[in-house]
């Protein structure tokens, strides 16, 4: 059995290990970089909201290795900030090789500076992939875990220009829809005022350029907020965001640090003149993206449509993760619906049924509820993360939020699924 899974991001590593796991002889993993990550590279919030509650699902499910991964690598735990409790803050400058290594110590086949761009397709089922180089590979099943970002054009039609985001995708390439040249249209999430697209949530600010006081605070503290000149307060701003759970008032009215190895600044940009009128913020400087003074990049103009299983509608073999599976916001997401991707891509060769996570796990619920939303035009204006806004609201008022570990994990044993992402099943 191959399985080969296009984008090496959370979502993808994680189908990866799923996969392995579940005891897929041949598991590739193509990516069109020099890193594997992505996103992760500058990210860092886990287990905050109900963040908490997946990750203990993840665990309980046996598909908790990242996120072993990421609390052993935490750099802050424990930590609120406003609108979010109980957040863990993992090293971003360690990250990446750590879990490359334990990809290659699983004996998953890493294929780097690999970019993907058509498929060959016999029926309804994808036989083999197109480099760009023209190299050839085929496989028995297929996971796209792709993302939404990119190409460069979509940043400059959609946003405030190329931002030389961590995607880099000036450097290795646009990202190339393996559902659309798989034959399916892709669904576009979209903003408040009709334009497609939101712009990523966060910059990096340079630690060095940064007052010494204040960087001891964020190494001490995790977090940092400062308050915005009353000048300078933009509440228009938080419409753009792709994080819905951090547009809140209180992200226009301060600045908000995170440390996470470099400084996390929690708005999409914020321009560098007004910046540097902050106590401690005189001499900032952006480290990504770097017109952060300006914008960010783009994101959600690339979602397959797919069913509750993670499989890409109309096409047998195609399964996905990650953004490219629905308007999902945050690592811990990705890891989610790329461990149930990659589980069920060994139940598809096999022959056996595919498991559809219960809608009494929170996992089981937002695979569930952003497809249903993803439906309507209305929904397609929302993201979705367990870490706040719509659904983490929906979490609270059905009960599925706890932070309780035996509760949590008594609930999905009590549905006979523990440990179920661990077990061989070839």
């Amino acid at each position: 059995m191959k399985v080969i899974i296009i984008g090496a991001g959370w979502a993808g590593c994680a189908a990866a290990i799923t996969a392995k796991k579940a005891g897929a002889e041949e598991v590739v993993l193509y990516e069109k970089t020099d890193m594997i990550l992505g996103l992760g590279n500058v990210g860092g919030i886990m287990r905050n909201n109900g963040r908490y509650t997946a990750a203990e699902e993840l665990l309980a499910l046996g598909a908790g290795d990242l996120i072993n991964i990421t609390d052993s690598n935490t750099r802050h735990a424990d930590i609120d900030f406003p609108g979010h409790k109980h957040a863990w803050l993992y090293d971003v400058n360690k990250i990446e090789p750590i879990v490359k290594k334990y990809l290659l110590d699983l004996g998953i086949e890493l294929k780097m500076l690999c970019r993907v761009v058509d498929v060959k397709k016999y029926i309804e089922k994808v036989v083999g992939i197109y480099l760009s180089d023209g190299t050839y590979d085929e496989g028995d099943v297929f996971i796209e875990t792709t993302g939404s970002t990119g190409p460069m054009g979509n940043c400059l039609r959609y946003g405030n220009g190329c931002s030389m985001c961590v995607l880099r995708c000036p450097s290795f390439g646009p990202r190339v829809s393996i559902s659309m040249r798989a034959g399916v249209d892709d669904l576009q999430g979209e903003r408040e005022d009709d334009i497609y697209g939101a712009m990523s949530g966060s910059c990096k600010l340079c630690k060095d350029s940064l007052d010494e006081d204040l960087v001891k605070e964020l190494d001490e503290k995790g977090v940092v907020v400062l308050k915005v000149p009353p000048e300078d307060v933009n509440m228009e701003k938080l419409k753009a965001k792709v994080c819905q759970q951090y547009a809140l008032k209180e992200f226009a009215e301060n600045v908000v640090l995170l440390d996470t190895g470099h400084v996390k600044l929690m708005t999409s940009y914020y321009p560098l003149e007004k910046l540097r009128k902050i106590k401690g913020l005189e001499s900032a400087k952006y480290i990504d993206p770097y017109a952060g003074g300006k914008g960010n990049s783009i994101r959600y103009l690339s979602v397959a449509p797919r069913t509750d299983d993670m499989k890409v509608k109309e096409i047998a073999n195609l399964f996905c993760g990650g953004e490219k599976g629905g308007l999902f916001v945050g690592h811990t997401e990705a890891i989610c619906t790329g461990s149930l991707a990659g589980h069920n891509a060994v139940r598809y060769v096999l022959g056996k049924p595919l498991l559809i996570l219960p809608k009494t796990t929170a996992i089981g619920d937002i695979i569930a509820y952003a497809n249903y939303k993803m439906m309507t035009k209305s929904g397609r204006r929302n993201r979705y993360t367990f870490a706040g806004a719509e659904y983490f609201k929906r979490m609270q008022e059905i009960g599925l939020y706890s932070i309780d570990k035996e509760e949590i994990r008594n609930r999905i044993k009590e549905l006979s699924l523990l440990d179920i992402m661990n077990q061989k099943i070839v």
